[in-house]
């Protein structure tokens, strides 16, 4: 089987409802899923794709309307005999929040159901403890949802998205990738009590890898690794359309791991961790030792765009270290692609990728591949966000992403 007869079996897996009474959560998924993906589609084009009955589509459809979560299109005018009528979700229905909360700054993005973005926000942040950083979630998802004249009462919850390790004892890498002061303590309690909504807290890649799955280059793809650029370096796996936690939700550390680069020499214990070398903290601390400060994405785009030196050495050492990063990952998890993202410009994504040549031989080095080994993520800095945001929806709209799943 190639990848292109994988890839549909995937996707009609992902869409398959269950027709006993005992699974009508799961099936109200799917039917959401399955008109979300299309657009817009009538009742017995639903129960096809869905794999229900027309009896059981049309009730659920009945409950998502009443619900608010879908509208009514009207008639599709087709052939002879009565046009069907056509449903979409509701774009001005429920809306969730997603927020990045990273080591310096904070993503915030409202989306709909239909996954689009209604507000988006990013602001440079002094203070990251649990002291400060909820009430900062709650006013800045307030501030959104004020711009777009909306009701509190239309979220669904919000998403919030911060570095890892979760609840890791001695373990000592890039210590300015992570949060201090949340050891210990329920960041998700803390978040709902200072926004009045339910929350969700995830490991930031992972977020990313969600992201970019719905939203970006993972859309058409089953399984894929996420290498995620923000203040450190995170993994996100998404395997057969489901993100890969883990046990404690550290799953995707990869950051903490020490590999040997192609050129240069290995470092052994946490001076050797890879976001050590590979991460937008290690650029900047390198272009500071240079003389050259830089605060936001753009900066960095202003240095490539110029030819700075520095940064242009940087993206080879990046590469040295990545390459066998990549042909580890592939040797792994045989995923489609592997995916760089995050909190640099595209440009220099591009150029890291293009100086990865020659990747090492994995599993991944066929000649019939549909999609090249490492593909550049087409969500940017708001990757994080959008996963975030989707956190709230997947047991309300994705049966393939959700950890409730009861086909799962």
């Amino acid at each position: 089987m190639d990848d292109r007869s994988s890839k549909t079996e995937l996707r009609q897996k992902s869409a398959i409802g269950s027709n006993p009474g005992r699974n009508r959560a799961h099936n109200r998924r799917v039917v959401l899923e399955v008109i979300r993906t299309e657009g817009q589609l009538g009742r017995t084009e639903i129960a096809r794709r869905a794999h229900l009955t027309a009896q059981a589509v049309a009730n659920i459809v009945e409950e998502l309307l009443a619900d608010g979560l879908l509208i009514e299109l009207g008639r599709l005018r087709s052939g002879r005999g009565q046009p069907p009528i056509q449903f979409a979700v509701n774009p001005d229905g429920p809306l969730t929040a997603g927020v990045e909360v990273a080591a310096d700054h904070m993503v915030t993005v409202l989306l709909d159901l239909a996954g689009g973005i209604r507000g988006q926000s990013i602001i440079q942040l002094e203070e990251t403890g649990p002291d400060s950083i909820p009430a900062r979630v709650a006013q800045e998802v307030s501030r959104l949802e004020a711009r777009l004249k909306s009701d509190r009462r239309k979220l669904l919850g919000i998403g919030v998205v911060m570095p890892g390790p979760f609840e890791v004892t001695g373990m000592s890498s890039v210590g300015p990738a992570t949060l201090p002061g949340w050891t210990g303590v329920d960041a998700a309690a803390l978040f709902t009590r200072a926004t009045g909504s339910p929350v969700v807290v995830e490991n930031d890649a992972t977020a990313a890898a969600v992201g970019e799955r719905l939203h970006g280059a993972g859309r058409h793809l089953g399984s894929f690794c996420y290498l995620y650029f923000g203040v450190g370096l995170g993994l996100g796996v998404i395997q057969d359309g489901r993100p890969l936690r883990g046990a404690f939700g550290n799953a995707g550390e990869i950051g903490h791991v020490g590999l040997v680069p192609r050129q240069g020499r290995a470092h052994s214990g946490p001076a050797g961790a890879l976001e050590r070398f590979v991460s937008v903290f290690a650029l900047r601390e390198r272009l500071a030792m240079a003389g050259t400060y830089v605060a936001t994405i753009e900066d960095i785009q202003r240095l490539h765009d110029e030819g700075e030196p520095t940064l242009r050495d940087w993206i080879a050492m990046a590469a040295d270290y990545l390459a066998p990063a990549v042909a580890m990952l592939e040797n792994i998890f045989d995923p489609e692609t592997v995916i760089f993202g995050g909190g640099l410009p595209d440009s220099v994504l591009e150029a890291v990728i293009a100086a990865l040549d020659p990747l090492p031989v994995s599993v991944a080095t066929r000649d019939k591949r549909s999609v090249p080994r490492v593909i550049r993520g087409q969500t940017g800095q708001l990757t994080a966000a959008l996963g975030a945001a989707a956190l709230p929806l997947l047991d309300t709209v994705s049966p393939h992403l959700s950890v409730a799943d009861p086909m799962g």
